[in-house]
């Protein structure tokens, strides 16, 4: 049985897009040319068609999307795997009010798949914890989210 492709997130995958969430990104490395594949969490869908996310501004993923902007995203949600695939592009080199030197990455989706094997559910999602002051990471984390909604404005 083939797994189901849309051309934009789901309503189900949307929802979860609106705060952290752990994904693995994976980008095209600008020297080998294989995969180069990081784990990240400041996401943010503003629609289905498009995802942001931040990272540290000088992270060998943005030097990555200058050379490939294609990239892919594996997100483990709703007893599922999913493949979110898209072309990136630097919306800043810097993040206005920000502590940290991030950049904002602007993710236009072109397909989602639901690549779980055949006969099979996750049982268990993803889970992390901050391993830092706690305070110090959820105002990290608050100030980043709302960054990149006040980047659509």
């Amino acid at each position: 049985m083939p797994n189901k492709i849309n051309p934009i997130l789901t309503a189900e995958l949307w929802t979860l897009l609106q705060k952290e969430q752990y994904v693995t990104l994976c980008t095209i490395d600008n020297e080998t040319y294989g995969p180069y594949v990081s784990a990240i969490s400041w996401l943010y869908a503003p629609d289905e068609t498009t995802i942001l996310f931040a990272v540290d501004n000088r992270s060998r993923i943005i030097k990555n999307i200058k050379e490939n902007p294609l990239v892919s995203f594996t997100l483990i949600a709703n007893e599922s795997t999913y493949s979110i695939n898209g072309s990136a592009s630097i919306a800043m080199e810097k993040i206005e009010g920000v502590p940290l030197k991030l950049a904002l990455i602007n993710v236009k989706v072109n397909e989602v798949r639901d690549v779980m094997f055949y006969g099979a559910r996750m049982s268990v999602e993803p889970a992390y914890e901050k391993v830092y002051d706690l305070e110090a990471a959820a105002k990290l984390d608050l100030a980043v989210m709302e960054a990149m909604k006040r980047s659509l404005v």
